[in-house]
């Protein structure tokens, strides 16, 4: 059995309905914009977000969910999906998943529009409900994303990134969606209690652990759906280039930030990059940095009793940063 598949199962019957109840808050009276997400639906990921919201719920409420909690679980994935449908745009991607992109088969503008939409629909489907503390989770997560996003494009400029303002970028950009689903699942069935915030530092640090890995598989040598040295080439400050950077000396400092500069499209010299970062201790910093995250993220369900749910979350927090792509 993958290991996707063991985390899922004692979730299984909650996942299910919840793709049934997923469906049904995307529908719409305009036909494109049915066939649209129709088309969005059928190619989900791993659901790694839905599945946090479930898993932390049934565990602090003895294997039971609310209906807060499917609301919650679909609110997350609709907000999700339209900032992927609005980063494909912005990144003028054409892929997403190995399929074609909604801009590539929609154009820009209805692409913008979709996301728009579904963002609207994560908004009323908490309103109607009087799920605000649901809401008001799930909007500080748009928000610092926004804000991670912008912080990286604008740091990227300079190349003079510490460790400090990479955790802030990557806290915002990657690790507070996850913090938004665990804290989202506490919320659904114990609101009002210190378990959202546990729940919401739980979710921070496999999101950093998660990112790290992301960074980590840009040295990659297997192929994973993205080729090695994008970030590179994408002048995208990673944890391993950085701690090189701080701890070499000058003048290969001037060649690293020359290299990335000005020869980021260059084959042979981004390889060369790579070959740098790797015999400087790039890689194991980091893989040390992100291990220390997992640590610390597991020592927080130690005091929860044993359940099926706390099992699948410790999976899930070891899948995170041994998963292959």
């Amino acid at each position: 059995m993958k290991i996707t598949e063991q985390i899922k199962q004692p979730i299984a019957y909650e996942m299910e309905l919840f793709e049934q109840k997923f469906q049904l808050s995307m529908a719409s009276k305009v036909a494109l914009l049915n066939r649209i997400t129709h088309y969005i639906v059928n190619r989900k990921g791993k659901q790694m977000r839905p599945m946090f919201v479930f898993l932390v719920a049934k565990m602090l409420n003895n294997g039971n969910v609310s209906d807060r909690t499917y609301r919650g679980a679909s609110v997350i994935e609709l907000i999700h999906t339209a900032t992927l449908v609005h980063d494909d745009v912005v990144d003028d991607s054409n892929r997403r998943r190995g399929f074609f992109s909604v801009n590539a088969l929609w154009k820009n503008k209805i692409a913008v529009l979709i996301g728009d939409y579904l963002l609207s629909k994560g908004l009323l489907l908490s309103i109607d409900n009087n799920d605000f503390d649901l809401l008001k989770i799930i909007s500080i997560a748009v928000k610092e994303m926004s804000e991670g996003e912008l912080l990286q494009i604008e740091k990227a400029r300079h190349l003079d990134i510490t460790e400090e303002v990479y955790y802030d970028i990557i806290r915002q950009k990657t690790a507070t969606l996850i913090a938004a689903c665990c804290s989202l699942g506490a919320a659904s069935v114990k609101p009002n209690t210190s378990h959202i915030e546990i729940m919401r530092r739980f979710g921070e640090l496999i999101g950093m652990a998660f990112q790290i890995k992301d960074d980590l598989f840009d040295y990659g040598e297997e192929a994973i759906g993205k080729p090695t040295g994008i970030d590179i080439k994408e002048q995208k400050m990673t944890l391993p280039l950085i701690y090189v950077l701080n701890n070499c000396t000058k003048k290969e400092k001037s060649w690293l930030i020359n290299s990335i500069k000005n020869h980021n499209k260059d084959k042979k010299r981004v390889k060369e990059v790579i070959a740098f970062v790797k015999s400087n201790n790039g890689l194991e910093y980091a893989i040390s940095k992100m291990k220390a995250f997992q640590q610390e993220a597991l020592s927080l369900l130690q005091d929860y009793p044993e359940s099926p749910y706390k099992s699948s979350l410790i999976l899930m927090v070891d899948y995170v940063i041994n998963r292959k792509k």
